[in-house]
Protein backbone atom coordinates (compact mmCIF):
# COMPACT_ATOMS: atom_id res chain seq x y z
CA UNK A 1 0.00 0.00 0.00
CA UNK A 2 0.91 3.20 -0.83
CA UNK A 3 1.74 5.91 1.91
CA UNK A 4 1.87 9.61 0.81
CA UNK A 5 2.52 13.04 3.80
CA UNK A 6 1.19 15.74 1.93
CA UNK A 7 -1.56 15.15 -0.47
CA UNK A 8 -2.33 18.29 -2.74
CA UNK A 9 -6.75 17.80 -3.66
CA UNK A 10 -7.34 20.45 -6.24
CA UNK A 11 -10.81 21.51 -6.68
CA UNK A 12 -11.13 20.13 -2.94
CA UNK A 13 -13.89 23.00 -1.96
CA UNK A 14 -16.41 21.56 -4.87
CA UNK A 15 -18.82 18.56 -4.44
CA UNK A 16 -16.53 15.33 -4.97
CA UNK A 17 -13.66 17.20 -3.46
CA UNK A 18 -15.14 18.08 -0.42
CA UNK A 19 -16.56 14.65 0.82
CA UNK A 20 -13.26 12.90 -0.84
CA UNK A 21 -11.45 15.46 1.77
CA UNK A 22 -13.69 14.60 4.57
CA UNK A 23 -13.64 10.73 3.45
CA UNK A 24 -9.69 10.56 3.93
CA UNK A 25 -9.62 12.36 7.57
CA UNK A 26 -12.05 9.52 8.48
CA UNK A 27 -9.39 7.05 7.38
CA UNK A 28 -7.83 6.14 11.13
CA UNK A 29 -4.75 4.80 9.04
CA UNK A 30 -4.14 8.44 6.98
CA UNK A 31 -1.84 10.57 9.37
CA UNK A 32 -0.74 13.03 6.49
CA UNK A 33 -1.62 16.13 5.57
CA UNK A 34 -4.32 17.70 2.57
CA UNK A 35 -3.70 20.80 0.68
CA UNK A 36 -6.89 21.60 -0.34
CA UNK A 37 -5.98 23.89 -3.92
CA UNK A 38 -9.10 25.53 -5.43
CA UNK A 39 -10.08 28.61 -7.27
CA UNK A 40 -13.18 29.23 -5.50
CA UNK A 41 -15.55 29.37 -8.53
CA UNK A 42 -18.98 29.55 -8.71
CA UNK A 43 -19.47 25.87 -7.37
CA UNK A 44 -16.26 25.93 -5.02
CA UNK A 45 -17.69 26.70 -1.50
CA UNK A 46 -14.85 26.77 1.49
CA UNK A 47 -17.83 26.33 4.07
CA UNK A 48 -18.01 22.71 3.02
CA UNK A 49 -15.03 21.83 4.90
CA UNK A 50 -15.80 23.93 7.85
CA UNK A 51 -15.67 20.91 10.03
CA UNK A 52 -12.93 19.47 8.99
CA UNK A 53 -11.00 22.94 9.45
CA UNK A 54 -12.21 22.80 12.46
CA UNK A 55 -11.22 18.92 13.37
CA UNK A 56 -7.67 18.75 11.63
CA UNK A 57 -6.36 22.38 11.57
CA UNK A 58 -2.84 21.08 11.73
CA UNK A 59 -3.14 18.39 9.11
CA UNK A 60 -5.56 20.52 6.24
CA UNK A 61 -4.36 23.44 4.36
CA UNK A 62 -6.51 25.61 2.06
CA UNK A 63 -4.44 27.95 -0.61
CA UNK A 64 -7.15 29.60 -2.90
CA UNK A 65 -4.49 29.24 -6.25
CA UNK A 66 -6.10 28.44 -9.83
CA UNK A 67 -4.88 25.17 -11.56
CA UNK A 68 -3.60 27.45 -14.42
CA UNK A 69 -1.64 29.60 -12.52
CA UNK A 70 2.24 27.34 -13.14
CA UNK A 71 4.22 29.52 -10.38
CA UNK A 72 1.38 29.62 -8.09
CA UNK A 73 0.73 25.72 -8.09
CA UNK A 74 4.55 25.47 -8.63
CA UNK A 75 4.84 27.41 -4.93
CA UNK A 76 2.53 25.20 -2.95
CA UNK A 77 4.59 22.11 -3.93
CA UNK A 78 7.56 23.68 -2.78
CA UNK A 79 5.91 25.16 0.38
CA UNK A 80 4.42 21.92 1.24
CA UNK A 81 6.57 19.17 -0.08
CA UNK A 82 3.98 17.79 -1.71
CA UNK A 83 4.25 14.17 -3.00
CA UNK A 84 0.90 12.82 -4.33
CA UNK A 85 -2.17 14.99 -6.50
CA UNK A 86 -5.60 13.85 -6.45
CA UNK A 87 -7.07 15.77 -9.26
CA UNK A 88 -10.56 16.62 -9.03
CA UNK A 89 -10.36 20.59 -10.44
CA UNK A 90 -12.37 20.65 -13.49
CA UNK A 91 -16.00 22.08 -15.89
CA UNK A 92 -18.24 19.71 -15.71
CA UNK A 93 -21.66 20.99 -16.59
CA UNK A 94 -22.34 19.53 -20.13
CA UNK A 95 -24.77 22.62 -20.76
CA UNK A 96 -22.75 25.38 -19.17
CA UNK A 97 -20.14 23.51 -21.90
CA UNK A 98 -22.72 23.94 -25.02
CA UNK A 99 -23.17 27.79 -23.71
CA UNK A 100 -19.21 29.01 -23.45
CA UNK A 101 -16.55 26.18 -24.26
CA UNK A 102 -13.66 28.58 -23.54
CA UNK A 103 -12.89 28.11 -20.04
CA UNK A 104 -13.77 24.17 -20.16
CA UNK A 105 -10.41 24.32 -22.77
CA UNK A 106 -8.41 26.26 -20.26
CA UNK A 107 -9.44 24.47 -17.47
CA UNK A 108 -9.81 21.20 -18.11
CA UNK A 109 -6.71 21.18 -20.80
CA UNK A 110 -4.35 23.65 -19.97
CA UNK A 111 -4.86 23.28 -15.95
CA UNK A 112 -4.17 19.49 -16.32
CA UNK A 113 -1.21 20.61 -18.36
CA UNK A 114 0.04 23.11 -16.10
CA UNK A 115 -0.49 20.72 -13.25
CA UNK A 116 1.63 17.65 -14.69
CA UNK A 117 4.52 20.17 -15.71
CA UNK A 118 4.66 21.13 -11.97
CA UNK A 119 4.93 17.37 -10.80
CA UNK A 120 7.90 16.24 -13.49
CA UNK A 121 9.45 19.60 -12.59
CA UNK A 122 9.19 19.73 -8.84
CA UNK A 123 8.80 15.60 -8.67
CA UNK A 124 12.38 15.05 -11.00
CA UNK A 125 12.79 11.66 -11.72
CA UNK A 126 11.09 10.39 -7.51
CA UNK A 127 9.39 7.07 -8.00
CA UNK A 128 7.43 8.05 -4.53
CA UNK A 129 4.99 10.00 -6.13
CA UNK A 130 1.53 9.72 -8.05
CA UNK A 131 -0.46 12.07 -9.55
CA UNK A 132 -4.41 10.66 -9.90
CA UNK A 133 -6.68 11.67 -12.56
CA UNK A 134 -10.30 11.80 -12.00
CA UNK A 135 -12.61 11.34 -14.92
CA UNK A 136 -15.71 10.51 -16.15
CA UNK A 137 -17.63 8.15 -18.38
CA UNK A 138 -18.94 10.73 -20.92
CA UNK A 139 -15.31 10.82 -22.20
CA UNK A 140 -16.77 6.79 -23.69
CA UNK A 141 -19.38 8.56 -25.76
CA UNK A 142 -23.09 7.19 -25.38
CA UNK A 143 -24.43 3.54 -25.43
CA UNK A 144 -27.79 1.60 -26.84
CA UNK A 145 -29.66 -0.18 -24.85
CA UNK A 146 -27.62 -2.59 -23.95
CA UNK A 147 -23.15 -2.86 -23.27
CA UNK A 148 -21.54 -1.16 -20.87
CA UNK A 149 -18.27 1.14 -21.15
CA UNK A 150 -14.96 -0.95 -19.89
CA UNK A 151 -11.45 0.87 -19.54
CA UNK A 152 -10.41 -0.60 -22.95
CA UNK A 153 -13.45 1.39 -24.01
CA UNK A 154 -12.79 3.75 -27.24
CA UNK A 155 -12.96 7.41 -26.36
CA UNK A 156 -15.87 9.46 -28.26
CA UNK A 157 -16.69 12.38 -26.54
CA UNK A 158 -19.86 14.07 -27.85
CA UNK A 159 -19.61 17.65 -25.84
CA UNK A 160 -17.13 20.33 -24.90
CA UNK A 161 -17.12 19.09 -21.89
CA UNK A 162 -16.43 15.35 -22.51
CA UNK A 163 -13.66 16.81 -25.16
CA UNK A 164 -11.71 18.65 -22.95
CA UNK A 165 -12.00 15.79 -20.34
CA UNK A 166 -10.94 13.10 -23.09
CA UNK A 167 -7.96 15.47 -23.96
CA UNK A 168 -6.66 15.45 -20.47
CA UNK A 169 -7.30 11.90 -19.99
CA UNK A 170 -4.93 11.18 -22.89
CA UNK A 171 -2.58 14.46 -21.68
CA UNK A 172 -1.60 12.58 -18.20
CA UNK A 173 -1.43 9.42 -20.10
CA UNK A 174 1.11 10.36 -22.40
CA UNK A 175 3.08 12.03 -19.43
CA UNK A 176 3.20 8.63 -17.54
CA UNK A 177 4.68 7.05 -21.25
CA UNK A 178 6.87 10.32 -22.01
CA UNK A 179 8.19 11.39 -18.44
CA UNK A 180 7.88 8.04 -16.68
CA UNK A 181 5.61 9.79 -14.07
CA UNK A 182 3.76 7.58 -12.26
CA UNK A 183 0.07 8.28 -12.76
CA UNK A 184 -3.20 6.24 -12.12
CA UNK A 185 -6.99 7.28 -13.22
CA UNK A 186 -10.55 6.48 -13.05
CA UNK A 187 -13.60 7.11 -14.69
CA UNK A 188 -17.04 7.60 -12.87
CA UNK A 189 -20.78 7.73 -13.51
CA UNK A 190 -22.78 10.38 -12.19
CA UNK A 191 -22.43 11.21 -8.71
CA UNK A 192 -24.87 12.19 -6.06
CA UNK A 193 -24.92 13.23 -2.28
CA UNK A 194 -24.47 15.54 0.14
CA UNK A 195 -22.48 19.28 -1.04
CA UNK A 196 -23.54 19.34 -4.79
CA UNK A 197 -23.89 22.70 -6.15
CA UNK A 198 -27.36 22.98 -7.25
CA UNK A 199 -26.97 22.46 -11.55
CA UNK A 200 -27.10 19.00 -11.56
CA UNK A 201 -29.85 17.16 -11.84
CA UNK A 202 -30.74 15.48 -8.06
CA UNK A 203 -30.43 18.38 -6.76
CA UNK A 204 -31.76 21.04 -8.88
CA UNK A 205 -35.11 18.62 -9.11
CA UNK A 206 -35.09 18.60 -4.84
CA UNK A 207 -34.68 22.60 -4.58
CA UNK A 208 -37.29 23.27 -7.64
CA UNK A 209 -39.86 20.76 -5.70
CA UNK A 210 -39.12 22.64 -2.54
CA UNK A 211 -39.93 26.28 -4.23
CA UNK A 212 -42.78 24.81 -6.31
CA UNK A 213 -40.73 25.27 -9.91
CA UNK A 214 -41.46 23.19 -12.68
CA UNK A 215 -39.27 19.67 -13.06
CA UNK A 216 -37.52 20.47 -16.71
CA UNK A 217 -36.66 17.22 -18.12
CA UNK A 218 -34.77 16.69 -21.34
CA UNK A 219 -36.44 15.06 -24.86
CA UNK A 220 -38.81 11.91 -24.10
CA UNK A 221 -36.84 11.80 -20.22
CA UNK A 222 -35.99 8.40 -20.89
CA UNK A 223 -31.86 8.56 -20.78
CA UNK A 224 -30.18 6.38 -18.90
CA UNK A 225 -27.37 7.82 -16.55
CA UNK A 226 -25.62 4.92 -13.87
CA UNK A 227 -25.57 6.86 -10.21
CA UNK A 228 -23.21 6.42 -7.90
CA UNK A 229 -23.08 7.58 -4.31
CA UNK A 230 -20.41 10.29 -3.84
CA UNK A 231 -18.90 8.53 -0.87
CA UNK A 232 -18.77 5.33 -2.59
CA UNK A 233 -16.56 7.14 -5.44
CA UNK A 234 -14.33 8.74 -2.94
CA UNK A 235 -13.57 5.22 -1.76
CA UNK A 236 -12.94 3.87 -4.79
CA UNK A 237 -10.55 6.45 -5.97
CA UNK A 238 -8.84 6.01 -2.33
CA UNK A 239 -8.26 2.08 -3.09
CA UNK A 240 -6.77 3.25 -6.35
CA UNK A 241 -4.30 5.67 -4.81
CA UNK A 242 -3.14 3.36 -2.22
CA UNK A 243 -3.04 0.43 -4.38
CA UNK A 244 -3.74 0.84 -7.50
CA UNK A 245 -1.62 -0.03 -10.44
CA UNK A 246 0.70 2.52 -12.10
CA UNK A 247 -0.56 3.81 -15.29
CA UNK A 248 -3.80 1.60 -14.83
CA UNK A 249 -7.13 3.33 -15.17
CA UNK A 250 -10.11 1.95 -13.17
CA UNK A 251 -14.25 2.77 -13.96
CA UNK A 252 -15.76 3.32 -10.82
CA UNK A 253 -19.87 3.42 -11.18
CA UNK A 254 -22.89 2.90 -9.56
CA UNK A 255 -24.19 -0.42 -11.68
CA UNK A 256 -27.89 1.69 -11.19
CA UNK A 257 -28.93 2.51 -13.90
CA UNK A 258 -31.99 4.80 -14.31
CA UNK A 259 -34.06 6.69 -16.60
CA UNK A 260 -34.36 10.57 -15.86
CA UNK A 261 -38.13 10.65 -15.98
CA UNK A 262 -38.34 7.53 -13.65
CA UNK A 263 -35.89 9.01 -11.15
CA UNK A 264 -37.64 12.53 -11.26
CA UNK A 265 -40.75 10.39 -10.20
CA UNK A 266 -39.07 8.67 -7.46
CA UNK A 267 -37.90 11.99 -6.13
CA UNK A 268 -41.24 13.41 -6.43
CA UNK A 269 -42.13 10.52 -4.10
CA UNK A 270 -39.73 10.42 -1.80
CA UNK A 271 -39.68 14.05 -0.93
CA UNK A 272 -43.74 14.35 -1.13
CA UNK A 273 -43.22 11.42 1.85
CA UNK A 274 -40.36 13.23 3.61
CA UNK A 275 -42.39 16.66 3.75
CA UNK A 276 -46.35 15.36 4.36
CA UNK A 277 -47.62 16.38 0.96
CA UNK A 278 -49.07 13.94 -1.74
CA UNK A 279 -46.72 12.68 -4.73
CA UNK A 280 -48.62 14.37 -7.32
CA UNK A 281 -48.30 17.85 -6.08
CA UNK A 282 -44.70 17.42 -7.41
CA UNK A 283 -45.56 15.29 -9.93
CA UNK A 284 -47.55 18.02 -11.60
CA UNK A 285 -44.82 20.57 -11.57
CA UNK A 286 -42.68 17.64 -14.67
CA UNK A 287 -42.37 19.85 -17.63
CA UNK A 288 -40.40 18.18 -20.52
CA UNK A 289 -38.43 20.69 -22.44
CA UNK A 290 -36.46 20.63 -25.62
CA UNK A 291 -33.74 18.44 -25.75
CA UNK A 292 -29.91 19.73 -25.72
CA UNK A 293 -27.54 19.24 -28.57
CA UNK A 294 -25.68 15.95 -28.55
CA UNK A 295 -27.24 14.56 -25.61
CA UNK A 296 -26.15 11.13 -25.13
CA UNK A 297 -28.49 8.25 -24.48
CA UNK A 298 -27.33 6.04 -22.31
CA UNK A 299 -24.44 5.56 -20.33
CA UNK A 300 -23.43 2.51 -17.93
CA UNK A 301 -20.24 1.61 -16.51
CA UNK A 302 -18.64 -2.22 -15.62
CA UNK A 303 -16.49 -2.05 -12.99
CA UNK A 304 -15.73 -5.47 -12.66
CA UNK A 305 -11.56 -4.43 -12.62
CA UNK A 306 -11.39 -2.26 -9.29
CA UNK A 307 -13.31 -5.07 -7.55
CA UNK A 308 -11.61 -7.70 -8.76
CA UNK A 309 -8.21 -6.25 -8.62
CA UNK A 310 -8.72 -3.97 -5.47
CA UNK A 311 -11.17 -5.44 -3.47
CA UNK A 312 -13.83 -2.13 -3.66
CA UNK A 313 -17.15 -2.57 -3.94
CA UNK A 314 -20.43 0.22 -3.65
CA UNK A 315 -21.62 -0.09 0.31
CA UNK A 316 -24.83 2.42 -0.31
CA UNK A 317 -28.06 0.96 -2.10
CA UNK A 318 -29.34 3.58 -4.28
CA UNK A 319 -32.43 3.92 -1.81
CA UNK A 320 -30.40 4.37 0.95
CA UNK A 321 -28.07 6.88 -0.57
CA UNK A 322 -31.40 9.54 -2.85
CA UNK A 323 -33.03 9.35 0.97
CA UNK A 324 -29.86 10.22 3.03
CA UNK A 325 -28.94 12.70 0.31
CA UNK A 326 -32.47 14.25 0.03
CA UNK A 327 -32.16 14.71 4.34
CA UNK A 328 -29.25 16.38 3.83
CA UNK A 329 -30.69 19.25 2.00
CA UNK A 330 -33.39 19.29 4.01
CA UNK A 331 -31.60 20.01 6.98
CA UNK A 332 -28.84 22.46 5.76
CA UNK A 333 -30.74 25.10 3.97
CA UNK A 334 -27.98 27.57 5.70
CA UNK A 335 -25.61 26.00 3.16
CA UNK A 336 -28.38 26.10 0.47
CA UNK A 337 -28.61 29.97 0.97
CA UNK A 338 -25.13 30.83 1.05
CA UNK A 339 -24.24 29.40 -2.46
CA UNK A 340 -27.86 30.53 -3.82
CA UNK A 341 -26.51 34.30 -3.48
CA UNK A 342 -23.84 33.29 -6.40
CA UNK A 343 -24.45 35.17 -9.92
CA UNK A 344 -24.27 31.95 -11.43
CA UNK A 345 -27.68 30.84 -10.07
CA UNK A 346 -28.90 33.26 -12.09
CA UNK A 347 -27.74 31.42 -15.06
CA UNK A 348 -29.28 28.47 -14.05
CA UNK A 349 -32.34 29.87 -13.62
CA UNK A 350 -32.49 31.37 -16.87
CA UNK A 351 -30.55 28.98 -18.97
CA UNK A 352 -31.20 25.83 -17.23
CA UNK A 353 -32.97 22.40 -17.97
CA UNK A 354 -31.55 19.73 -15.89
CA UNK A 355 -28.35 17.86 -15.97
CA UNK A 356 -28.03 14.20 -16.25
Amino acid sequence: MRVFKNIAVTGGAGFIGSNFIRHIFQDKQFSGRVINIDKLTYAGNAESLADVQNSFSDRYFFERVDICDFKAVKSCFEKYDIDCVIHFAAESHVDRSIHGPAEFIQTNIVGTFDLLEVCRQVWGGRNDTLFHHVSTDEVFGSLGDSGYFYETTPYDPRSPYSASKASSDHIVNAYHHTYGLNVTMSNCTNNYGPYQFPEKLIPVMLLNMLGEKPLPVYGDGMNIRDWLYVIDHCSGIWSVVQNGKIGETYNIGGENEWTNIDLVNCMCELVALKTGKDKEYYKKLITYVKDRPGHDRRYAIKCDKIKSELGWNQSVTFDSGLSLTIDWYLNNQSWIESIKSGEYLLWVDKNYTGRD
